[in-house]
């Protein structure tokens, strides 16, 4: 972290922010017809936001994650979630696509990956976990590049 000033982008350009907001919103609402349980979601921004070292994103969704309901021990594992037997079928599928679509410059989205993800899910499933992933990344990205402040 620098001391330098940033600008934060999403207030120098709120329609372009207002923007993801609203794609948000609607790729929630894509997850929730697919299917897709709403902590299931909360865990896949939260490994988004942990693989692009994220700290507000983290803040936020683990605090989210709780208020739904959520376990602190699969919280503490969430990074080593194939390590443990904590994650059901669909969320190591869910997560493992997430996962792969953060990582795309260790060599973009395998079939392996893929595959594992769609012997799983649905179609709709993907898709909206896809665009959950896309969404995730794009935040991040913002409050990364801001410096959102976290106290």
């Amino acid at each position: 972290m620098t001391n330098t000033q940033r600008v934060r982008i999403d207030k120098q350009h709120p329609a372009a922010y207002k923007t993801l907001v609203a794609l948000s919103t609607e790729v929630l609402n894509t997850a929730a017809a697919a299917g897709l349980d709403p902590l299931l979601l909360e865990l896949l921004k939260l490994r988004s936001s942990q693989i692009n070292g994220c700290a507000f994103c983290l803040r936020m969704h683990t605090r989210d994650a709780l208020k739904l309901g959520e376990n602190p021990d699969r919280l503490a594992v969430l990074p080593a979630w194939e390590e443990t037997e904590y994650f059901s079928e669909m969320e190591r599928a869910a997560l493992r696509l997430t996962e792969a679509m953060a990582r795309v410059s260790d060599g973009h989205v395998s079939d392996e990956d893929y595959n594992a993800a769609a012997a799983v899910l649905t179609d709709d499933q993907i898709s909206a976990v896809a665009w959950l992933a896309v969404v995730m990344n794009a935040f991040n990205r913002v409050a990364i590049t801001s410096q959102y402040q976290v106290a």
